[in-house]
């Protein structure tokens, strides 16, 4: 089980607004999350976001909304970019090949994910994978068709 806790603080966003050159900062904002497992101890995490969106436009349910969300983001694409293929530790000095590796690999993950086939059970790193060793079916998915 999960509980999240959200603190807003709009005073300080005004502070930080100022201080350090954020225009357009409105709300800062806190979560502490509790995960408590079954038969084991509490974990707890603090995050912290700073947010440009008006506070009275969003109620704190859509604001932890829209954190989930951003860890959606974070957990399902960069993770899987920089774990499986070690994103972060590719870099050049040319420009735009870093930008392009980063492009390239967004399409891989988007193309994986939307060619899913049901049936498929393997999870997406098995089916990049099995790509790997079969070029020709990897082009085909990636041109759009299926052999």
């Amino acid at each position: 089980m999960v509980t999240r806790r959200l603190w807003l603080d709009l005073e300080t966003a005004d502070y930080a607004r100022e201080a350090l050159s954020f225009p357009g900062l409105r709300i800062l904002l806190r979560v502490d999350s509790e995960t408590r497992p079954s038969g084991t101890a509490a974990t707890t995490e603090t995050r912290y976001f700073a947010t440009a969106v008006d506070p009275g436009r969003m109620t704190p349910d859509e604001l932890l909304a829209a954190v989930r969300g951003h860890w959606q983001v974070e957990n399902g694409l960069h993770f899987i970019k920089d774990r499986w293929w070690d994103e972060d530790r590719h870099y050049s000095t040319q420009p735009g090949v870093a930008l392009g590796f980063a492009v390239l690999l967004n399409a891989v993950v988007t193309v994986l994910r939307a060619t899913a086939d049901p049936a498929d059970e393997r999870p997406l790193r098995a089916r990049a994978d099995a790509l790997g060793w079969d070029v020709e079916q990897a082009i085909h998915l990636m041109a759009g068709k299926k052999l």
